[in-house]
């Protein structure tokens, strides 16, 4: 497991190498830190304000198919999770708390109502809601402070990963130097041979807040793969949203 460990480590070297390759000739030397206090500034530079409002440009890529469509994002911070796919006419909608996931589509006049199994058939990983809300502010997936971390300078980055990785998956975080907010993390599940990598190539600063401009997320299963690229064209932060869902009439459940 840890040489797997360092392979992910060097993989995530010339990643950030490319990310970062105009940056790197002016970006000052990263002062060495203890990954504890890497974690604490990072858990320190989460979303602050109560709502978001947002709208993305979505690309969708899989082995079957690809689409491009326009995504509004709403956040009750801790609450709710309200998003509406559209493309000339509405596609889906769907509503997220701690408890349940809602969801519809228009275009398959169906629908499904249960627990978190359809965020993880898409990731290909277990998910929660706080986990959902994190992957949308650029935060990591897993809770830092449960587990040791160790920490490695690459690329004027915080690389962190557990000391004790799981039998069942490595993990690995890439904590910007400057505003403390993820640049990539990767969930690798080697027996199910299953990959999970979010990359957050920009952001931007909004009210004293830290957004990502930019979220692309890489599913692996195998040999095949999905790629949903996000691209933020507006947001607004502590705004009053509504998150009203309901049902169609005549749409058919469908179970996962």
């Amino acid at each position: 497991m840890r040489t797997l460990k360092y392979l992910l480590l060097f993989v995530l070297f010339f990643t950030s190498c490319k990310i970062k390759k105009e940056a790197s000739d002016t970006a000052g030397f990263v002062k060495e830190m203890s990954a504890k206090k890497v974690v604490r500034k990072h858990i320190a530079a989460n979303f602050s304000k109560k709502t978001l409002k947002a709208k993305f440009k979505v690309a969708y890529r899989d082995r079957k198919m690809k689409q491009s469509i326009s995504l509004a994002l709403k956040i009750k911070k801790d609450k709710v999770i309200w998003l509406k796919g559209t493309k000339f006419i509405n596609i889906f909608k769907a509503k997220i708390t701690p408890e349940k996931v809602l969801f519809y589509s228009s275009l398959e006049k169906t629908y499904f109502e249960g627990d978190f199994a359809m965020l993880k058939k898409l990731l290909g990983v277990e998910i929660n809601f706080k986990q959902l809300q994190n992957l949308f502010l650029g935060q990591a997936l897993v809770n830092l402070k449960k587990e040791k971390q160790e920490v490695a300078v690459v690329e004027n980055t915080y690389v962190l990963s557990p000391k004790t990785q799981s039998n069942f998956f490595e993990a690995l975080f890439a904590v910007n130097a400057e505003n403390f907010k993820l640049e990539y993390q990767s969930i690798i599940q080697g027996q199910k041979r299953q990959r999970l990598d979010i990359n957050y190539p920009s952001y931007t600063s909004i009210q004293e807040e830290v957004f990502p401009k930019e979220i692309k997320i890489n599913v692996k299963r195998g040999k095949e793969s999905t790629t949903i690229d996000f691209t933020l064209k507006t947001i607004e932060f502590n705004t009053k949203i509504n998150t009203f869902f309901s049902i169609p009439k005549g749409y058919k459940r469908i179970q996962l």
